[in-house]
């Protein structure tokens, strides 16, 4: 029995942001769409065989590791992707 699960899907904590979850899922799927860097890491991770959720939970990791360093900078986001190559 160990590894699965008898009481079913798990469910969102009661005490959680479900809004913010919700906006933050939404960010992650645009960003996946039109976000050169957060597109190619999820069709690489996609590839290597992870699940989408996780792959978008990890995602949504990332966004909000970006949005923290703005504002604990306190300057634009700069896309350092297009200066990489």
């Amino acid at each position: 029995s160990s590894g699965s699960s008898i009481k079913g899907r798990t469910k969102v904590n009661h005490m959680a942001d479900k809004k913010m979850k919700s906006i933050l899922q939404m960010c992650a799927l645009v960003a996946v769409k039109h976000d050169p860097q957060l597109k190619e890491y999820y069709e690489r991770k996609k590839d290597d065989g992870k699940n989408a959720m996780l792959v978008l939970n990890n995602v949504k990791c990332k966004i909000i590791g970006r949005v923290f360093s703005v504002i604990k900078r306190q300057t634009p986001y700069i896309n350092t992707y297009k200066f990489a190559s």
